[in-house]
């Protein structure tokens, strides 16, 4: 209404109405440049907050999932080694009559107890043989034969064997299968982290080139309306047109980068259940808050100093090293000779319901043996030690080199923290440097000392510092997890 105004008025007052028109510019730039919160919370918009992607992809991402069963298959390897202490019971039966005549009747029946203490087995059995041909060694009487003792490795064995050797090992890769996962986690959240930051850049590009096409077409609109009334000259409604028109160019280019990040950020998206999820077409990004907050309590040579302890990379390495340690102790143990000792206490009774005499269990009663074998050259056995004490070097070496490497990536990424965080301070002034001279500008186009073309150039740089600020800003948060991500913690927002 008040640029139809000017065609009827004059002097001081179409003078005003000039002014009034570039307050109704300024006061659309400042509202549609400045106003995010106003814009995010537009009717149908939903905050997609990272606290929601947090629940959503460590709840249903098929990678953390699978991360998620290295432990449970590592503890499952535990239980296949406690098998090997699993007791156990034999038993074999055999009978033969020919022409009217018991040739033999065997019945060997044996419980198997292995214990941890010195290796040893201890052994309960039942024996019964008898027949006319029973080989006199083994031939019992009719009610069998009773026996329990031990079997005790007294050189290679004593201190440690193999399945004592396979035990320790699996416990130890229980700590390597959670430190892995941790690190399968940090991996799948950093990327989630990632993905979730370019979304708010390429949101906030796609706002900030939507509402400069906005500005750009009530100008035109404006102008055009002047332009009809012979107020402005038309070359000044050209100009408005190719501004818009470029605009709009880029607006389209802002709007398929979006719909790309958007489809990216998507591939995190799982349902408790697995199935795909979509990010909904209205969910919009959190809104920036003062970054220092997530720094708070944040001390970089603590943080060094506990990376080198319990950094994933690290745990794995100190995991290997406890398992080849073991490992070590039992091939030291294979250098033994094998001396193993066993005997038993026997009598001659199923049951004890009755005295047997002079066969009962008595230290007259009794069966032992011994056995004794040693490799001369042990070359097998000194090959394999030595092959340990190499990968032992290897890892040592190894776990020199990661702790190293882990301190410079942490120290590179905070020095990367540190970069964008000055350059959003110095971005944010250069915003509010240009808003003024915008705002400058127009107060010079009303005196008449400034022209169209100066404040579609003022503008578009406008939206072009905003523009780089906010991916300042998504590049300084993705700095920010970086830093935790190289020192192997949970990562911060």
């Amino acid at each position: 209404m008040e640029i139809f105004l000017k065609k009827h008025v004059h002097g001081p007052v179409r003078g005003m109405a000039s002014l009034k028109c570039s307050v109704f510019f300024f006061f659309w730039l400042m509202t549609c440049m400045g106003a995010s919160a106003q814009q995010k919370g537009a009717v149908g918009a939903e905050v997609f907050s990272l606290r929601d992607m947090q629940e959503i992809v460590l709840t249903g991402h098929p990678v953390i999932k699978q991360a998620r069963l290295l432990s449970k298959n590592a503890q499952a390897k535990v239980l296949q080694s406690l098998g090997n202490f699993d007791p156990e019971l034999m038993a074999s039966f055999g009978r033969k009559i020919f022409g009217g005549t018991e040739y033999y009747n065997h019945w060997d029946s044996q419980l198997k107890v292995p214990l941890w203490l010195a290796g040893a087995d201890l052994n309960i059995g039942y024996d019964r043989n008898v027949g006319a041909y029973n080989n006199p060694e083994t031939k019992t009487s009719n009610t069998g034969l009773s026996g329990i003792g031990l079997n005790i490795p007294l050189g290679q064995g004593l201190l440690i064997d193999s399945r004592r050797s396979t035990l320790r090992q699996a416990k130890i890769m229980v700590g390597y299968a959670e430190a892995e996962q941790i690190a399968q986690i940090n991996s799948v959240w950093i990327s989630s982290l990632k993905d979730y930051w370019n979304w708010y850049f390429a949101f906030e590009q796609q706002r900030f080139t939507s509402e400069g096409v906005s500005l750009a077409e009530k100008r035109f609109l404006a102008l055009k309306a002047q332009v009809l009334i012979g107020d402005k000259p038309p070359i000044d409604s050209v100009e408005a047109s190719i501004t818009l028109q470029d605009r709009r160019v880029q607006l389209q280019e802002s709007s398929v980068k979006l719909n790309n990040a958007r489809l990216l950020l998507s591939n995190n998206l799982w349902s408790a259940s697995g199935v795909p999820q979509e990010l909904p077409a209205q969910a919009i990004p959190e809104n920036d808050v003062d970054t220092q907050r997530f720094m708070d309590g944040f001390r970089l040579d603590s943080l060094v100093r506990e990376a080198a302890q319990q950094h994933p990379e690290v745990l794995k390495l100190k995991s290997q090293q406890a398992q080849l340690g073991v490992e070590e102790q039992y091939r030291r143990e294979m250098l033994k000779p094998k001396l193993n000792i066993k005997g038993s206490f026997l009598a001659g009774r199923r049951d004890f319901s009755y005295v047997a005499d002079n066969y009962d269990f008595r230290l007259a009663n009794y069966k032992v043996g011994i056995d004794l074998s040693f490799p001369l050259f042990l070359r097998e056995q000194r090959g394999k030690l030595r092959e340990v004490r190499i990968k032992q070097a290897e890892v040592t070496y190894g776990l020199q080199q990661t702790g190293r490497e882990i301190q410079t990536e942490v120290f590179s990424a905070f020095n990367e923290y540190k970069g964008y965080q000055a350059q959003l301070e110095m971005q944010t002034r250069n915003v509010g440097s240009q808003m003024a001279l915008v705002r400058g500008e127009l107060q010079k186009f009303d005196l008449g000392e400034s022209n169209l073309f100066l404040i579609n150039s003022r503008e578009t740089k406008l939206i072009e510092m905003q523009v780089k600020r906010a991916e300042i800003i998504s590049s300084l948060r993705k700095a920010m997890a970086e830093i935790y991500y190289r020192a192997g913690k949970r990562l911060e927002f």
